[in-house]
């Protein structure tokens, strides 16, 4: 992907309040700062604030892969996942000034949720894999040698099938399952993150895993065991 780190002509703007990178978590009390991820975070975004570009760089190398797997599971087309992700930390930048505290992954994540479902309206339609880490051997754990090779063809085609899958369903409810499944956010996150409300987010959950049900049906053999 495109390196999504800024440069020195972009410097953070004050919060105008109206900007979606700006509605981040409310400040979570002093029990946060014992995290030392929470802590870290806080201290290279504070620093960024004080002109520092080198400690946002360091928050973009920081997240910047998890990102990416998040987006390019909502958006199934690795180019555009690449600029969904450059443009949130771009936005990010712009609107330090209006980070409220808490979880600065959570933060980033919602701005990068957004942008992904953003470039999903928009794009075109064409085909693409949906996981492109499986075609990049650089993205394979290193096999040791308890590896299976039985097993790891099993768990590509496991994955190749469920990526299919997940690009069939709407976009609200593929943007929810990723976050709650696999990315592992609770709904109160998800809630904040796409700005619905808690119902809203459980009936996507629970409609998607539905659809994703009928669509897997005839190959159920990969998920079991």
């Amino acid at each position: 992907m495109a390196d999504p780190r800024v440069d020195d002509q972009r410097q953070p703007a004050a919060a105008t309040g109206g900007d979606e990178a700006g509605s981040g978590p409310a400040t979570s009390g002093p029990a946060a700062l014992e995290d030392p991820i929470q802590r870290r975070d806080r201290i290279l975004v504070e620093r960024s604030l004080g002109g520092d570009l080198e400690a946002f760089n360091d928050l973009v190398a920081c997240y910047q892969d998890q990102l990416w797997s998040l987006v390019v599971r909502m958006v199934p087309d690795p180019d555009q996942a690449a600029d969904a992700v450059q443009e949130a930390f771009f936005s990010a930048y712009r609107n330090l000034s209006s980070f409220r505290g808490g979880s600065v992954r959570s933060w980033l994540s919602r701005i990068c949720v957004n942008a992904a479902m953003d470039a999903q309206r928009a794009r075109r339609r064409r085909p693409s894999q949906p996981y492109p880490e499986l075609d990049d051997q650089s993205w394979q754990p290193p096999a040791g040698p308890e590896a299976d090779p039985e097993r790891q063809a099993m768990g590509a085609e496991r994955s190749r099938v469920l990526g299919d899958a997940l690009a069939r369903i709407g976009a609200d409810q593929r943007a929810a399952i990723v976050l709650f499944d696999v990315e592992g956010f609770d709904y109160a996150e998800i809630a904040a993150m796409t700005g619905v409300s808690l119902g809203t987010v459980k009936s996507r959950i629970h409609r998607g895993r539905l659809a994703l049900r009928g669509l897997l049906e005839d190959r159920m053999e990969l998920f079991r065991g």
